[in-house]
């Protein structure tokens, strides 16, 4: 297969900072998309995946999977798309197609795994993928999604994974006019759970440690902010939400925020992966009809249905723009929360 060799940004060892280097892009086949990325969201997981946190990253690694850019060529056989639009492109670039999970548009939970944005396996060149952080990108149709015209192009990356990470919960969960929906953690995930809840006519709530937190809540269209650190206020939220969506990418202690679920409610963990401490206390589970859950990102229909509703609202991520140059420091300045809320890096800084 005939390839093109392009600038990027990544890192070859896991206590090595990213820095420019080339790696290689197949050339379009007959329902490829080549999309000249135009900007790219920064998300934990490109941090954890660079520095092996997870274990598996292969190196060089190039992160990036909230992906916004121009379509620069298409294949022989594409139809949704044409060369000029705008287009989009999250976690996954592939998955099998024929599994139960795939054939219900549920690519996200392919039984027999899905193809990351990077560190996947390639099934094309070999070796793993690279994402993102890079001057271009192709992908099959499938997996490339539209972006609606009225939208800032920066502040749609983080959609691409922040955005369809607590947008898959909210309609798993039917959340609509008269929900009482909470969300845990005001990050880049919370941030966009607030929006998209209060956008689906939920009666939205924050849990945060902080009381700092509190008008930044209110200004992204939360109606309550309650302090998980204070007792009282939490005793006076016992029983009141249809769904919590917890976004804290660390082990904390979830029992308190079981206790606030109504009657069937229903805690979804998004934000952190591994074993729970302390305990969790299934008594109000089994006498509440309670559940704790996870959620992955979504298919990609339900992601197009995410970017589109996000069109006819105008919603889009809070983020601040940084060249491709400064990652180093963002990733720093990101394992401090000191982002409001999403890095997105303008690609264009690339060709500096």
């Amino acid at each position: 297969m005939n390839t093109t060799s392009i600038k990027a940004y990544g890192t070859e060892a896991p206590n090595a900072d990213l820095k420019q280097l080339h790696i290689e892009r197949r050339e379009v086949a007959a329902k490829d998309i080549e999309i000249e990325i135009l900007y790219c969201g920064v998300c934990h997981s490109d941090l954890h995946t660079a520095r092996n946190d997870w274990g598996g990253t292969v190196y060089p690694a190039v992160p990036g999977h909230e992906i916004v850019g121009r379509i620069t060529k298409v294949g022989s056989d594409v139809s949704k798309l044409k060369v000029g639009d705008m287009a989009a492109v999250g976690c996954m670039v592939d998955s099998c197609r024929t599994c139960h999970s795939c054939a219900q548009d549920l690519e996200q939970y392919c039984l027999n795994g899905f193809t990351g944005t990077y560190n996947g396996k390639d099934k094309h060149l070999g070796g793993r993928t690279f994402g993102g952080y890079s001057e271009k990108v192709v992908v099959d149709e499938h997996f490339v999604l539209k972006v609606p015209a009225n939208l800032d192009l920066a502040a749609v990356a983080p959609l691409l994974c922040a955005g369809i990470t607590t947008w898959s919960p909210l309609r798993h969960w039917k959340v609509g006019k008269g929900s009482k929906v909470a969300v845990v953690g005001l990050g880049g995930l919370g941030h966009m759970a607030i929006k998209l809840a209060k956008g689906l006519g939920a009666e939205v709530t924050l849990f945060s440690r902080s009381a700092s937190k509190e008008k930044d809540a209110l200004d992204l269209g939360a109606d309550n902010v309650i302090l998980s650190t204070d007792e009282q206020q939490m005793n006076t939220a016992k029983g009141r939400f249809d769904l919590i969506i917890d976004t804290v990418p660390y082990i904390h202690d979830v029992n308190p925020y079981v206790t606030t679920l109504n009657i069937s409610g229903t805690l979804v963990l998004v934000g952190y992966l591994g074993g729970l401490e302390p305990i969790l206390n299934t008594v109000p589970m089994i006498l509440g009809r309670k559940s704790v859950a996870g959620s992955l990102i979504g298919g990609i229909a339900e992601t197009q249905e995410m970017l589109d509703f996000c069109g006819e609202h105008n919603i889009v991520s809070e983020i601040e723009l940084i060249d491709m140059q400064d990652i180093n420091e963002a990733y720093e300045r990101m394992l401090k929360s000191d982002v409001r809320y999403r890095f997105v890096i303008d690609m264009a800084s690339l060709k500096k």
